[in-house]
């Protein structure tokens, strides 16, 4: 194995070239069958739950350029998330003029 042998609060044992603490069991056993935040890669997902979105309404309250300067957010996840509140017919909030 390559990597540090790391053990998390649930005794899963894994190995780690970085100092990401996130267990990487956990994160597969965590992450949604369905719904918005189940397109989203783990970096993404976690930086959408930790700012409290948990809905495409919820998400819509958000600017564009507020989602995408969190922790974790990329291109990619940003274009999901586009396609995802459109085909609720959700758009991000729009900057106020």
């Amino acid at each position: 194995m390559s990597g540090i042998l790391r053990i998390c609060k649930l005794g899963h044992r894994f190995y780690k070239n970085s100092d990401c603490p996130t267990c990487p069991i956990c994160e597969q056993e965590s992450r949604p069958s369905s719904g918005f935040l189940s397109i989203l890669a783990a970096p993404a997902r976690r930086a959408v739950e930790n700012e409290g979105i948990n809905s495409l309404k919820t998400l819509s309250r958000y600017s564009e350029k507020e989602i995408a300067a969190l922790h974790g957010m990329g291109a990619n996840a940003l274009q999901k998330l586009k396609v995802a509140l459109k085909s609720q017919g959700l758009a991000f909030k729009k900057k106020a003029v």
